[in-house]
């Protein structure tokens, strides 16, 4: 059934979609759902396609989505196996990873093309649009729920799934190929892994994604200097000679300053490129805090000390 004028819909998110007809009139539907790529006009209630380009800042949440498969590869890559062998591995699982994000880029709209359209982000609950069906007479429920945030969403679990495919093609045959220089319990656990892992990031995803949306920028801080300082704990580095002993332990200050760089970048937009640039010179801040007071709180100096007194 459609209505001859387009009145207004209740909730938040419900649009009515133009219908043409024929003499070159037309008319609308009934409130309800938008289709995907459209959004709904808060001043006509009409459901308008999305032509929107994504802003910095989204780039940069779909950047820390598809961070976290490849940092998870790489830490059961390290845990399951030391070797060097293992470096052909972790490019393995960059090579998987860039080919995922390419192949999702590609297939977004428009298609076959490194440009994409968006909707808008304006408040929390763009991404949670099933908690905003409106019950107008309170007895029956107007489902209007659809993807306010496109493509945000839904491009994530594209990727993801891209991420498993890409790894269930090139790492067997790696694996295959490096057997003999691997254990065999080395060989497909950091696969097993990921198939565990990838399903755990696209439920969190699906329940969490306007929540990391806004904070990712601040979970990026504080994982990169917890974890930092716990790598140096493990390792016992207490200053610069022992952080330079070894080359993955470079390797690891600068992929903790890296996130602490994206982290600081995610902030601040670089709204204001004069001011907000300066602020990068804080990332090495907090391991250089660390080598400095190491040696006031090393266990093994307190013990001694609490010893010979």
């Amino acid at each position: 059934m459609s209505v001859n004028f387009p009145a207004k819909c209740p909730g938040r998110y419900c649009g009515r979609i133009l219908i043409p007809i024929k003499n070159d009139s037309v008319t609308y539907s009934e409130c309800g759902a938008c289709p995907r790529g459209d959004h709904r006009n808060d001043t006509s209630w009409l459901c308008e396609r999305c032509d929107d380009t994504p802003e910095l800042y989204d780039w940069l949440y779909l950047g820390f989505m598809a961070m976290l498969p490849l940092i998870l590869h790489w830490f059961f890559i390290e845990w399951y196996s030391r070797r060097k062998s293992a470096l052909l591995l972790h490019a393995s699982a960059l090579l998987e990873c860039v080919v995922a994000a390419v192949v999702t880029l590609l297939l977004s709209d428009p298609l076959g093309s490194f440009h994409m359209r968006s909707c808008r982000v304006k408040l929390l609950s763009d991404w949670y649009t099933m908690l905003y069906n409106p019950s107008p007479d309170y007895i029956t429920t107007l489902h209007c729920t659809y993807e306010a945030v496109y493509p945000l969403y839904t491009i994530v679990f594209i990727y993801y799934a891209f991420c498993l495919l890409m790894m269930m093609m090139l790492r067997p045959c790696l694996v295959k190929r490096l057997s003999f220089s691997l254990r065999k319990a080395e060989r497909l656990n950091s696969v097993y892994a990921a198939m565990y892992f990838l399903p755990i990031l696209s439920v969190l995803h699906a329940v969490a994604g306007g929540l990391l949306y806004y904070s990712f920028p601040y979970i990026l801080l504080v994982f990169s200097v917890v974890t930092c300082a716990v790598y140096f704990a493990l390792v016992k580095i207490v200053n610069l000679r022992t952080l330079l002993s070894n080359k993955r332990n470079v390797i690891v200050l600068l992929s903790h300053w890296a996130i602490h760089t994206y982290g600081i970048l995610s902030i601040t937009r670089l709204e204001h490129p004069a001011g907000d640039l300066p602020m990068l010179t804080l990332v090495p801040g907090p391991a250089l805090f660390y080598l400095l007071t190491a040696r006031f709180t090393d266990p093994d100096r307190i013990h001694e000390e609490q010893t010979g007194n």
